[in-house]
Formats: structure tokens, C-alpha cells, sequence
């Protein structure tokens, strides 16, 4: 097998799914062998967000022939990363590397986990709301949009609410009685906004 680790192993985080790894070629006469390319191996340590160290699993990546780079496609937003490369030749694999350490920045969040609307009143609804269940950052806010639905299905004036990102319920007071209501609610991080999760609800008729 091959007797040296490539070395000055670098990475280039290029946004917070994808990094580039560079590394020195070995020197030929060190692979013994047929040079058939590098392996990164490649895991994640921990979510910056969640504290939550689960089972490690690690990846592999094969880059063919001399090449010195390659591409880490498909990371996970705001997270720690190790890896190390290895050479490789027809008998198998030489010493890995010393690890390297890496981050992702923040991404945009997933969609809140549930939006739920209760205790419908003649002007008034209450909406409670999960998480997301990717964060892929530090939670900024949440948005709140609404707008009334007639009848004929026609859309009436849309309501922008920002929430404070520790909330988990509301109450939307002020609403017209025995009216229908629609909803889109999404979280956001520094990054930006997430996708949107969207419901209906009525107020209740005159009492």
C-alpha cells in the first residue's frame, strides 16, 4: 500500500453546502504502485445549532487519477465538519492525513414543523406553531402573512407580522366575524427566509 499521506491538505468553504479540499500529490515513488487517485473521507461533527452529537457517519469521495482537488457537495448548513484524504493504489489505501476542520455557515431554515389555529371567536384565532426542524442557523424571526378570502374565492388585503423567534403562539385579534382567513408562515435566519408552510381558518359567526 502506499507509505505517505498527501499533505498541506486545505478547504475552501464556498457557501453552506458545498467546499472545495485541496491537497499536495505524494510523491510517485512513495505510492508503490499503480496511482489510481485520493479518497476524502468526510463527516460531521456536530450541528452548531443543536448540540446533538448522533452516530458519525462517515462519507467517502473518490477523485481518479493525479488529481490534487475536488468538490464536498452536500453538506449540511451551520455545522462542524472533519476530513482527510488518503491515496490510493491497486492493493488499497495509504495513512490518512492529519483531520482537518471545517464550518459551514448559516443556510435559509426549513419550513416551521406545524402551524396549528384554535379557539376561533367572533374577532379573534389563536396560532401555535412547531420549530423547524432544520434550523441550519440561529433563528431570526418568524413572518406571518394573512389576508381574508370572500365567497367568490377573490384575496383581500395581505398582513405582514414579524414574531420574535423565541414565540411559539399568537393571538390575532381585530378580524372580521364569520370570515374565512388564509395564512403562510415561514422562519428566517441572518441568511434569509425559508420555505412556507400555509393554512385557513374561519372566525366564528355572529353569536
Amino acid at each position: 500500500v502506499p507509505m505517505v499521506a498527501p499533505g498541506n491538505v486545505q478547504v475552501h468553504v464556498l457557501n453552506s453546502t458545498l467546499a472545495k479540499v485541496h491537497w499536495d500529490p505524494v510523491p510517485l515513488k512513495t505510492v508503490r504502485g499503480h496511482l489510481q487517485g485520493y479518497k476524502v473521507y468526510y463527516w460531521k461533527v456536530q450541528s452548531l445549532s443543536r448540540r446533538s452529537r448522533r452516530h458519525v457517519e462517515k462519507k467517502i469521495l473518490t477523485f481518479r487519477g493525479n488529481k490534487t482537488f475536488g468538490m464536498l457537495p452536500g453538506l449540511e448548513p451551520y455545522s462542524s465538519y472533519k476530513l482527510n484524504v488518503r491515496v490510493v493504489n491497486g492493493k488499497g489505501e495509504g495513512p490518512a492525513s492529519p483531520d482537518k476542520v471545517f464550518r459551514t455557515p448559516e443556510g435559509v431554515p426549513s419550513s416551521p414543523s406545524y402551524l396549528k389555529i384554535t379557539d376561533p371567536t367572533l374577532d379573534s384565532l389563536t396560532l401555535e406553531w412547531g420549530s423547524p426542524t432544520h434550523p441550519n442557523g440561529i433563528l431570526t424571526s418568524y413572518i406571518l402573512k394573512f389576508q381574508p378570502i370572500n365567497n367568490t374565492h377573490e384575496l383581500g388585503p395581505l398582513v405582514e407580522i414579524r414574531i420574535p423567534a423565541n414565540e411559539s403562539s399568537l393571538i390575532l385579534k381585530n378580524l372580521n366575524y364569520s370570515t374565512r382567513y388564509k395564512f403562510y408562515f415561514n422562519a428566517q435566519t441572518s441568511v434569509g427566509s425559508g420555505s412556507q408552510i400555509t393554512e385557513e381558518a374561519v372566525t366564528i359567526m355572529d353569536e
